[in-house]
């Protein structure tokens, strides 16, 4: 019987150290979600980045004339 008693007396102080680190570490994951710049938009960060790429300026030639051949005759010009 004392031998159960200091089993569960184990699992119980090693269930709260557990719980004590796992409660250290969702609060320095809190920290860190609070502590980002979300003020700034993803796509903000993204604009022109890349805009002066030779496949950029390429890839928007492309399309240009994609575009320009997909209109009827009349429009063309």
């Amino acid at each position: 019987m004392e031998h159960l008693k200091e089993r569960t007396m184990l699992d119980e102080m090693t269930l709260e150290r557990r719980l004590v680190t796992l409660e250290q570490k969702v609060s320095q994951i809190q920290q860190k979600i609070e502590s980002k710049d979300t003020s700034e938009n993803w796509l903000h960060k993204m604009i022109g980045s890349i805009s002066d790429e030779a496949a950029f300026t390429e890839a928007l030639e492309y399309g240009r004339i994609f575009r320009q051949a997909d209109k009827p005759i009349d429009e063309a010009s």
